[in-house]
């Protein structure tokens, strides 16, 4: 059994295609490991209740709860759209409350949790003292400087008066008037914190160690980085065999981000008619790993790819597909190399529409493996 982790939303806005392209590259390591005989067990969490979620909420003048749903729900149909096979556990943080407070509890009770008072707050927030951790900065590998320079900008508080460390995790925020908290024996009413969600879901869910923890690579630092050394204050370590991060899809030179507003959002592309497949070809005909910038030509190269696809396949008849099948694997068990697997696609598409073939089932054969191995359905 491969387990399989993956970070999912704060669902206060649409899916845009930084969101996708994590997803897809995911999905393509789930479908990797099927073709190889393995049965994968895939969590992913929904942050529905985090502060960026209260403020759009509190804008818009709808209870948070209802946009949590409302969002979930559309990232969803466009993950089915975008024929991403669905995680087996799709859990939501409030959901997941109980899991979550009984692992602030094993913290306390470790001893590398401390209290922080705060005067407008109905009892001590609580964080996670570092210093109780092993190896902390073996996932990302960074130095301290370079963390300190993004932990504010990515959701942490270095300048927070009473932290033992300016690094040191919020693990429970103490309920504030006008925030929604939950009381729970042995802790003061309010929420958790966001790096402990992951651990407790990801913990419960599939245990130690995963084989994958995965998410986008902004996640790197502090994300995974907190997520590992909060098992670690629990005593848990070898958290995951595999940390694999998505690089970032940009916009006019900016990485795309819902506080920018420079989103494409895939519900809007899919209401403008646009293929979904054509979607995911664009997603697919970069490497994952790296950052990239999306433009309107990057979509029509994948409709026109798309549309080339369905010509070839369609035909009764075509050149043997078993080297492009071949290919296709040899490419994704590569570092998940899916542009070199289009490219083999594009060769034999290009032979059947240029001097044809004589295998009757080339064409279904492709087709299928498209479907399994790429999640390209044509």
């Amino acid at each position: 059994m491969a387990r399989l982790y993956v970070c999912g939303i704060t669902p206060y806005d649409a899916t845009h295609l930084g969101h996708a392209a994590t997803y897809v590259a995911f999905d393509l390591v789930g479908r990797v490991l099927r073709d190889n005989g393995h049965e994968v067990h895939y969590t992913q969490n929904v942050t529905d209740v985090d502060d960026p979620l209260l403020e759009r909420a509190a804008r818009d003048g709808i209870d948070w709860r209802d946009l949590a749903v409302a969002e979930a729900d559309l990232f969803r149909e466009d993950m089915t759209a975008l024929a991403v096979i669905p995680p087996q556990d799709y859990v939501g943080v409030v959901e997941a409350l109980p899991t979550i407070a009984a692992l602030v509890r094993r913290t306390i009770e470790s001893g590398a949790a401390y209290e922080v008072a705060s005067d407008d707050a109905s009892g001590p927030d609580l964080y996670v003292d570092l210093s109780h951790v092993r190896n902390f900065g073996a996932v990302s590998g960074w130095s301290r400087e370079q963390m300190l320079a993004v932990f504010a900008e990515r959701g942490g508080d270095p300048d927070r008066p009473g932290k033992r460390d300016a690094l040191d995790p919020l693990l429970w925020r103490a309920g504030r008037e006008g925030e929604p908290s939950w009381e729970f024996e042995g802790l003061p009413a309010g929420r958790p914190g966001w790096h402990v969600e992951c651990t407790a879901i990801a913990l419960d869910r599939l245990g130690v160690p995963m084989d994958v923890n995965g998410g986008g690579s902004d996640l790197i630092f502090p994300h995974h980085e907190m997520t590992v050394a909060q098992a670690s204050a629990v005593g848990v370590e070898d958290y995951a065999a595999v940390h694999a991060h998505a690089g970032m899809v940009g916009l006019d030179g900016h990485k795309m981000s819902k506080s920018r507003g420079n989103l494409v959002l895939v519900s809007r592309l899919r209401e403008d008619g646009v293929d979904p497949m054509a979607i995911r070809l664009v997603l697919l005909a970069q490497h994952y790993r790296t950052d990239w910038d999306y433009t309107p030509e990057l979509l029509a190269a994948a409709e026109a790819r798309l549309g080339r696809w369905r010509e070839a396949l369609s035909v009764n008849a075509g050149p043997s597909s078993d080297e492009t099948v071949a290919a296709i694997r040899e490419a994704l068990a590569n570092d998940l190399d899916a542009p070199a697997a289009l490219a083999a696609v594009d060769t034999w598409a290009q032979r059947t529409l240029t001097d044809g073939g004589d295998e009757p089932s080339a064409p279904g054969v492709l087709a299928r493996a498209l479907d399994a191995l790429l999640g390209v359905r044509v």
